[in-house]
């Protein structure tokens, strides 16, 4: 399990504030899911806290550790990272991708195929998909190869940016079912993006949502929903609130 410390984190495109100011300290074996509005520098947070983005102020740790251009790369090996459909290189096959950076590493083959395996069976991939190129894969499919990239080196924090947004209902719905068990299963420290504060509340020990490059208001569902701290938090709940009574129902 890892902390996450972001302290007085800013970046800008042109006169856009994608992070402005933001500082964050995240516990180590939490779920944290950031949510808001398309362009509030959720996605942005996610690849600062892996030193994707270089970062006009401010600094990065992970363990305590400053994430630099000399560190990084040492510190990435301890990060995994999701994206949407997982990322995958379309000339690789499923192992080849869960494998890669195992194989850069210079892995044992027996060890990388024993570890393979081993996902394979925590993220319920059928051992037959594995020598599959990712076109052959369905979308859920392609989800869990991503997700089982990002594990293979064991990683003590976990971040996944919309890692769900592209699939279909039923298959987002169970993938959620899967991932939230993972995600208690190992321990980790995650922190998950999503625009979707359903999703959020299902997932979250804690939500950060964000406006503008800053976190308005972290919390609980019902700290957003009965507390909000900024009008615009109970603008981004009430145009969600129908299913969130749902589920509190």
């Amino acid at each position: 399990m890892a902390t996450l410390e972001l302290h007085n984190v800013c970046k800008r495109y042109g006169d856009t504030a994608a992070l402005d100011s933001v500082d964050l300290n995240l516990d180590a074996g939490k779920t944290y899911v950031l949510v808001g509005a398309s362009g509030c520098g959720k996605s942005t947070l996610l690849k600062a806290s892996i030193g994707l983005v270089e970062l006009d102020a401010g600094e990065v740790r992970i363990d305590g550790e400053g994430l630099t251009q000399r560190s990084s790369e040492k510190l990435r090996q301890r990060v995994g990272y999701v994206i949407q459909e997982g990322g995958l290189f379309p000339h690789l096959t499923a192992r080849q991708n869960i494998g890669l950076v195992a194989s850069y590493l210079r892995w044992d083959p027996q060890k990388l195929n024993s570890r393979v395996a081993e996902l394979a069976e925590l993220t319920r991939l059928d051992a037959s998909q594995l020598d599959r190129f990712p076109a052959q894969l369905s979308g859920g499919q392609r989800q869990r190869v991503g997700l089982m990239r990002s594990l293979v080196l064991a990683p003590t924090l976990l971040l996944l940016d919309e890692p769900l947004g592209a699939l279909d209902p039923i298959i987002r719905s169970e993938l959620q079912s899967d991932l939230r068990e993972i995600f208690r299963r190992l321990g980790k420290t995650v922190v998950m993006v999503t625009h979707d504060l359903h999703e959020a509340a299902y997932f979250a020990d804690e939500i950060l949502l964000l406006n503008e490059g800053r976190v308005l208001q972290r919390g609980s569902i019902d700290d957003l929903i009965d507390r909000p701290a900024d009008p615009f938090v109970s603008k981004f709940v009430n145009a969600q609130r129908s299913t969130l009574r749902e589920d509190r129902a």
